[in-house]
Order: C-alpha cells, then sequence, then structure tokens
C-alpha cells in the first residue's frame, strides 16, 4: 500500500505514456431542487380628513440622538474543506464480498473509489458487485464510487500488478483532479480509523507528502528481486498465466535506480515491481524526493525489506493492531473475527452498513448514513489521537531527516 499525491501519479502516467482504453461506469444522480418563497408586507398609508373645521395645536420633539452603530468587522473566511482520498481497491476472483465491506468501512462523499476485479474473475461478479454498490442510497446520490468494467490482469509476481496500479490512477485521474491523495488498496486491507479520523489527520499535513515505504539497502533483494529477469504474460495476453524467468541475469546499475534506467524496463523485467515502483521513481526524483515519508500508514505481520515472511492477522494482534496507529493493516483473511471486532470497537460499523461519520445525520437504531448533511463535518475519534501520534513522529525533525531518501 502507498500514499500518492496526485501530481506525482501524473508525473507518474506521463513517464508510462500508456493508453487506456474506455471503462464501463455507472451513474445515477439525484437533483433536489429546494424552492425559495419571498416574504413581504407593506402597511396601507393613513389618510386625513380635510372636513375638519378646527386645527389642533401640534407640539414636535427633539429626537433623542441614537447610539452609533456597532463597528462592521468582516466575518472569517469559512474553514478550507477537508482533504480527499483517491482510493484504488483492487482483488480478484471471489473478492467482490471483501471489496464492498472493505468500501463500506472507508466510505466517505468526498472521496473517490474505484473498484477493479482482476481478470480472473467472472464478468457476473463485476455485474453483482455493482448491483450491491447500486442498492446502497449514499452511493448512488454522491456518485463516487466506480467499477472497472474492462479489468486487468495482475500478478503480484510480476509486472501486470504494477500496471492495473497505475492505470487505475490514470482512471482516476481522468474522473476528476478533485483529490489530494492516491492510496491503493487490496481485499486484505482493512482500515484502523474512520474516515473522519483520517481526513482530520491529513487536513493538518502539507499536500505534497508522499507516504510510502523505501529504503536503499538491497541486500537480499539483489538475487531475489533484481537479477532475475521476469516475463509477465498477463500484460499482453486474454488467458491467465503465471509468470517465468529467463535463464540469463540482469547486471545492476547504480543502487537504487532499477527503475529509472531504462523505461522500457519498468513492465517487463523486474518481479514483485509494484512493490518498489514508487518509491523508486520518487526518491530518484529531484522534484520530490524530499516529499517522501519513510512510513506508509499501514500495519503488516511482516517485513518486507528483510524478507521476513507475512502472516495472517487474528484476534490476538488486536491490542497491537490499535496501539501501532496505523491507519490500515492487511493482510486478513475472508470474514475473519477480528474483522468485526475492529467494526464494533473502532468503527462503530454495523453488518452491511456505512461506517457513520458527521456526514451521518440518521437515526443510530437503524442506518445513520442514510440520511446525510454536510461533508466537510468531521467528527473526529480516538482513532485520530492515536493516528495524530503517529504522524508527529514521523515528522519530527530527527526522524523526517534521517529517514529521507539516502542511499546507504
Amino acid at each position: 500500500m502507498m500514499w500518492v499525491v496526485g501530481d506525482e501519479i501524473g508525473e507518474v502516467m506521463a513517464k508510462m505514456g500508456e493508453t487506456l482504453g474506455e471503462d464501463n461506469r455507472w451513474t445515477e444522480a439525484i437533483l433536489l431542487v429546494v424552492p425559495l418563497y419571498s416574504h413581504s408586507s407593506s402597511s396601507s398609508p393613513q389618510h386625513t380628513h380635510p372636513n375638519n373645521t378646527t386645527s389642533q395645536p401640534t407640539t414636535t420633539k427633539t429626537p433623542s440622538p441614537q447610539p452609533p452603530p456597532p463597528p462592521q468587522f468582516p466575518s472569517p473566511p469559512p474553514p478550507p474543506p477537508p482533504p480527499s482520498v483517491a482510493y484504488f481497491i483492487s482483488g480478484a476472483d471471489g473478492d467482490a464480498p471483501r471489496l464492498l465491506r472493505l468500501l463500506l468501512s472507508i466510505y466517505h462523499p468526498n472521496n473517490h473509489y474505484l473498484l477493479h476485479l482482476d481478470r480472473t474473475a467472472h464478468h457476473s461478479q463485476r455485474i453483482n458487485l455493482v448491483i450491491s454498490i447500486q442498492a446502497i442510497p449514499a452511493f448512488r446520490f454522491f456518485d463516487n464510487v466506480n467499477v472497472v468494467g474492462n479489468p486487468d490482469f495482475a500478478n503480484p509476481r510480476g509486472s501486470s500488478a504494477l500496471s492495473s496500479v497505475l492505470r487505475g490512477a490514470a482512471i482516476l485521474i481522468r474522473y476528476g483532479r478533485s483529490w489530494d491523495w492516491f492510496v491503493h488498496l487490496s481485499a486484505q486491507h482493512y482500515p484502523l480509523v474512520t474516515q473522519d479520523d483520517l481526513l482530520h489527520i491529513l487536513s493538518f499535513q502539507p499536500k505534497e507528502l508522499n507516504f510510502v515505504n523505501h529504503s536503499s539497502y538491497i541486500g537480499w533483494r539483489e538475487s531475489r528481486r533484481l537479477k532475475p529477469i521476469v516475463v509477465d504474460p498477463g500484460l499482453y495476453l486474454s488467458e491467465n498465466s503465471d509468470v517465468f524467468y529467463g535463464t540469463q541475469k540482469r547486471l545492476l546499475p547504480s543502487a537504487f535506480r532499477q527503475f529509472t534506467k531504462d523505461r522500457s524496463d519498468v513492465l517487463v523485467k523486474y518481479p514483485f515491481g509494484a512493490s518498489h515502483y514508487f518509491q523508486t521513481v520518487l526518491c530518484n526524483s529531484r522534484e520530490f524526493k524530499r516529499t517522501v515519508v519513510n512510513h506508509n500508514l499501514q500495519y503488516s505481520s511482516g517485513d518486507e525489506f528483510t524478507n521476513s515472511e507475512q502472516r495472517r492477522i487474528g484476534t490476538k494482534d488486536f491490542n497491537q493492531l490499535i496501539q501501532s496507529g496505523a491507519a490500515f493493516a492487511s493482510e486478513f483473511t475472508l470474514d475473519d473475527p477480528v474483522l468485526d471486532q475492529i467494526d464494533r470497537e473502532v468503527l462503530n460499523r454495523k453488518p452491511g452498513r456505512i461506517a457513520p461519520g458527521g456526514w451521518c445525520l440518521g437515526n443510530d437504531n437503524e442506518d445513520p448514513c442514510k440520511v446525510w448533511g454536510d461533508s466537510d463535518i468531521l467528527r473526529p475519534g480516538p482513532g485520530a489521537r492515536r493516528l495524530e501520534k503517529l504522524m508527529v513522529k514521523l515528522l519530527s525533525n530527527d526522524t523526517l531527516l534521517n529517514q529521507r531518501c539516502q542511499y546507504e
């Protein structure tokens, strides 16, 4: 998972020169017109009758002096709207229910969502996913959830997974540039804070920051990730096929420049390219390398950089999840009980419903997000305080400078 600023995503797509096909998109909007009524009143003039033959003496009173009007001060400008996040949520065959549950747990009207079931999933699964999305009134009204209708293969061992993420970012850019951060999640992710918590904390962060894990220490990756040459048939075949390795090994260029030496190598030769592409491009860019924060705001049960095995998260990990202060975690198994515990104790979300936020005005006994108000109103909770502590640690001068893109 990575957090990349919208401008940087545009830069990446410019580097890639990728041509996108047409994607199916369902939209349904509801227009609410509220008539305004003006109400005015008038008083009838008083008439004097000239047939009065006697005149009455009149007296004139000097009006008392009126106090000066109070000084007029300009009203303070309204606070800026909260930031917006563009989510690309990807899954494979059988992951449609998990994508829907993840969507319900991270939904906010100000965000943008693009869901992708890769080509291993039958098209009927996408149709059922769209039907489930359309059945939720908030999704229809705010019209900010879309499903990729012409999907890609996304093999994480090859470069097709990276191609899928870049294409998803390009589609989100094409739909509109009103978002500030791009986040890629998989069906194995789940949030540890509400969207009100997350957007509240992001409101205080510079919008040019990119939150990605990085390291210039090659170590074990030299023999397993960098020297092997792989071919991913998912880039050019219509049928699913696993990657295969070439017999030759490549000579390494300067450390930490694997993706910037030759653009033709980016998508076709490196294994597990999606795990390293964004941070490598960012750290080798003079414009963006000072914007990188060495943390992806995610709790993970394994360490990819030390090649430690990643295990599935369970209920025994709940306290550690909460204490981490992270915004997301992975990897979860389907319908694991710890997900229900997160729904109850962290998100206040009931099954089949959107995790409520400040924009939800309905009755808690029913579905609070069936009635909505101002989407700019945020009601952060304890998760915001946990995430704030993590941000303070990450953005302190010592941590930020010591962990900035370096060449070890």
